[in-house]
């Protein structure tokens, strides 16, 4: 059915998803537009469930609804909100978004005047709860504020890649994906665990099997950041998530175009340990002198943040080994058959 869901996936809300309803119910120029608010609760032990149906004002044109997701972590509430909606257009913000008053109006309009884009995003505004330290602008990015591209239009060869926080998906082209043997690797943000990726992993997905990624500068919503993700220790778990994450997407990127490894380097990167024994060179080469003065270093110090990257890389390495290893191979060939798959599919 054309409409759009807005899909909330919620760990523990209950004290951010008020304000973020409220600016969601003030939608204007729907009046000929179908649409839904699916509140995930995604493993919640607080009160999520009952704010959510309390805080949406009774008799509202769009109905509210909860939906259950036991399973912990961002890519499994995001699969059940994708499973439950109703709509076309599932545009999927987080808890702490307040989105425009002309969000679903205008995610309408772009994505029925765009048939060929299966992602689309907008940008994104800080609102802080404290005054934000000196090193914020430089990486606002890390916290998906910002713009994301200089200009409106198709990012699918440049940017290559969206923001979660706003990222509308085409459910056909997810309902395609699924069918042709398409599966998530990245749990992405799971409780209080900082890993991330799920949304890259989705927009290369999409853009393996044909779809094209989209950036609109009129999509707008204010990004609620309370004083504890605005310190320095919490940028740096970010950036030891971002290194965890990268042990899947790089293995995704090499096997863009590259059905089989052609060269020595391709199969090496195959494997787990030459990727591990990789990262720590360049963590011992490029990096030994802020690994000797680890835990002594200055807030702002922004070289001891590609340290926790690379920390996470090595981690997830050694860690998950195992799984990383058949993994790789399985994703070698992925990018092939995916496409050759969706292509098949009537």
């Amino acid at each position: 059915m054309m409409g759009t869901s807005i899909v909330i996936c919620c760990h523990n809300s209950a004290k951010r998803l008020p304000e973020t309803l409220a600016h969601l119910a003030r939608q204007v120029s729907t009046d000929a537009l179908p649409w839904e608010v699916i509140v995930v609760d995604n493993a919640s032990t607080d009160d999520t469930a009952k704010v959510a149906l309390a805080c949406w004002p009774a008799g509202h044109p769009a109905p509210l609804r909860v939906e259950a997701e036991p399973n912990p972590g961002l890519m499994y509430a995001r699969r059940r909100g994708l499973a439950a909606a109703r709509y076309d257009l599932v545009s999927f913000i987080d808890d702490d978004n307040w989105v425009c008053p002309e969000w679903v109006g205008l995610v309408h309009r772009i994505m029925s005047e765009h048939p060929e884009v299966g992602a689309l995003g907008g940008q994104v505004e800080a609102v802080c709860e404290v005054e934000p330290p000196p090193w914020f602008e430089q990486h606002k990015g890390c916290y998906a504020v910002g713009r994301q591209a200089p200009e409106s239009g198709d990012v699918t060869d440049t940017r290559g890649h969206l923001w979660g926080a706003g990222l509308t998906i085409r459910r056909e082209a997810w309902i395609r994906l699924l069918s042709a043997g398409y599966r998530p690797l990245l749990s992405d943000r799971k409780g209080k665990a900082l890993s991330s990726g799920g949304d890259t992993e989705i927009c290369l997905a999409l853009r393996l099997s044909g779809w094209r990624l989209w950036y609109d500068e009129r999509l707008t919503m204010k990004h609620y950041l309370p004083a504890q993700r605005l310190r320095w220790a919490y940028l740096r778990g970010l950036h030891r998530g971002f290194g965890l994450a990268w042990t899947v997407l790089n293995a995704t990127y090499r096997g863009f175009d590259r059905p089989e490894p052609r060269t020595l380097a391709d199969r090496r990167w195959s494997t787990w340990w030459w990727p591990a024994a990789s990262a720590a060179r360049g963590l011992v080469t490029h990096y030994l002198r802020y690994l000797l003065t680890y835990r002594s270093l200055h807030e702002g110090e922004h070289e001891i943040l590609h340290v926790e990257a690379q920390i996470g890389r090595i981690v997830a390495f050694m860690r998950y080994r195992n799984q990383l290893e058949r993994a790789r191979r399985e994703i070698r060939t992925a990018p092939w058959r995916l496409r050759r798959a969706v292509e098949q599919l009537p």
